[in-house]
């Protein structure tokens, strides 16, 4: 059976790289699908679909972060790794104090993870575009519900040290007793 890992961590953490680079090592990675949701959302005249619609927004991520799941129960692969999981959904919108419904709870319960890792805010590597508009302090506080949230759900969240991308996927790597 296929185990989940998972990175988390607020905006402009270094996610992104870190599973770039697992990828490069020849693991299975499942990208990020708040982008992807962000770009359609654009291309429809929709700056920022999370901050207009929050609610929709979160559905979709929802959908799609249940689906990455199912996905990852379907490989024939010891690990996949995951940047986000659906708890980061209720996180977000806990952070900004909207209002959503029973599922998402549900979901958060139901999809288990096996392990997450947390990549904590890094001022010097944190930058902003198209759809990372956040500024450093306001990933601080996002980081701070995100950790709230998983360990809300009986997660044990492991820090992952400010280091270069090798050094992470090694920690990360050692910590799955996956020595290369």
């Amino acid at each position: 059976m296929t185990k989940r890992i998972v990175l988390i961590g607020g905006p402009s953490t270094g996610k992104t790289t870190l599973l770039n680079a697992l990828k490069a090592k020849g693991h299975t990675c499942f990208d990020e699908v708040s982008r992807e949701v962000t770009k359609a959302a654009q291309e429809e005249g929709i700056d920022q679909l999370f901050l207009t619609q929050p609610l929709l927004f979160s559905e979709l991520l929802l959908e799609r972060r249940i689906k990455q799941y199912q996905e990852a129960s379907q490989l024939d692969q010891e690990f996949v790794f995951i940047d986000r999981g659906i708890p980061d959904v209720t996180a977000y919108m806990d952070f900004i104090g909207q209002d959503y419904p029973e599922k998402f709870k549900e979901a958060c319960n139901v999809y288990k993870y096996d392990h997450i890792f947390v990549l904590p805010p890094w001022r010097e590597i944190h930058t902003t575009d198209q759809e990372r508009y956040e500024s450093f302090e306001e990933a601080l506080n996002i980081q701070e519900e995100l950790i709230k949230t998983y360990k809300a759900y009986g997660y044990k969240p492991i820090e992952v040290p400010k280091a270069d991308v090798e050094n992470r996927v090694a920690f990360i790597l050692e910590n799955l007793d996956l020595c290369l």
